[in-house]
């Protein structure tokens, strides 16, 4: 029995390696003559994205059916995402991919709550973070590698031989898939990015279950996330933030709560203001990217944060 599903692993690895190289091939002539629209990014002379499509397609075929759902239903919402890139109609305060986003977060969370309880809420909010760590080539597969071979570690010891199948699936499918994003040829996009975050939620969930267990998960991985894009970071926080000296609290904050969804939402909130924080504590917690409103007007009037605990 083991002997197969190790097999079974290895068959999946394959396909995944076999089917990146295609779809990128494939996505790579199609951009190339304008076929494709934003799945085909002008970056370092041209790069297809979305081809995360393939482990997602793995992932709906081989993770448990039910469970499988989840992926299917964010792979496709993440697709369209994929499809509209940045397009902003009049009518909307955000954009059209990230709405479609928003929506399928809500839809996993109201079709996992049945199998998952409230930990659906938070493998659905798995999306954010691991969507933020998709900005810059190979930073995903890391993280997804590592939290799988975590918790690959975590349920080696029961001997459930379901568990450890789930996990291996994700964690070979991310090997499989990343040389290529690691070389910067290809992008994952949402879709991939999002199949991930929702797969890592589920084999973490399983392995351990209940809702503290799974917000340990989520933080660890927002703060693995965080370390891993920490330099990035710090360059983009002094030239686009203007903070000057960001510690780590921001980057954590970034993670969480950062990217054009995100930045949407403080421009719901907070229209044009903008708040400085200048508590030592909210500081160090990463308030300043937590109340950062790109959507500032500069000569309106701004509001300082002094809140002592």
């Amino acid at each position: 029995m083991v002997l197969e599903i190790y097999k079974f692993v290895i068959i999946i690895g394959i396909l995944s390696f076999l089917g990146t190289i295609g779809l990128a091939i494939v996505f790579r002539i199609l951009g190339q003559n304008h076929l494709i629209g934003n799945l085909y990014t002008n970056v370092r002379g041209g790069i297809p994205r979305g081809i995360g499509l393939v482990p997602c397609i793995l992932l709906c075929m081989f993770l448990p059916k039910g469970l499988n759902a989840l992926i299917l239903t964010i792979g496709f919402f993440a697709f369209l995402d994929d499809i509209l890139g940045r397009y902003k109609p009049k009518f909307l305060p955000i954009e059209l991919g990230q709405l479609s986003r928003g929506i399928g977060m809500i839809v996993v969370m109201i079709m996992g709550y049945e199998l998952l309880g409230f930990s659906s809420i938070l493998i659905a909010l798995m999306i954010q973070p691991i969507n933020i760590s998709d900005m810059q080539p190979g930073s995903t597969c890391s993280v997804v590698i590592i939290m799988s071979l975590l918790a690959l570690l975590i349920g080696l010891p029961s001997n459930n031989l379901l568990h450890i199948y789930q996990v291996l699936i994700v964690l070979v499918c991310c090997i499989a898939y990343s040389p290529l994003d690691y070389a910067g040829r290809i992008m994952m996009g949402e879709v991939g990015n999002h199949s991930f975050a929702i797969a890592l939620g589920i084999v973490f969930y399983s392995i351990g279950g209940g809702f503290v267990n799974m917000l340990l998960f989520f933080i660890i991985t927002t703060i693995l996330i965080a370390f891993i894009r920490r330099n990035t970071m710090k360059t983009f926080f002094r030239k686009q933030l203007k903070i000057n000296n960001p510690v780590f609290g921001d980057f954590f904050m970034d993670v969480l709560t950062g990217g054009g969804l995100g930045d949407s939402l403080r421009k719901i909130f907070l229209g044009k203001k903008q708040i400085h924080v200048k508590n030592p504590i909210l500081m160090i917690l990463g308030f300043r990217r937590l109340l950062y409103n790109p959507h500032a007007v500069k000569k309106q009037q701004n509001y300082s944060l002094y809140l002592i605990f």
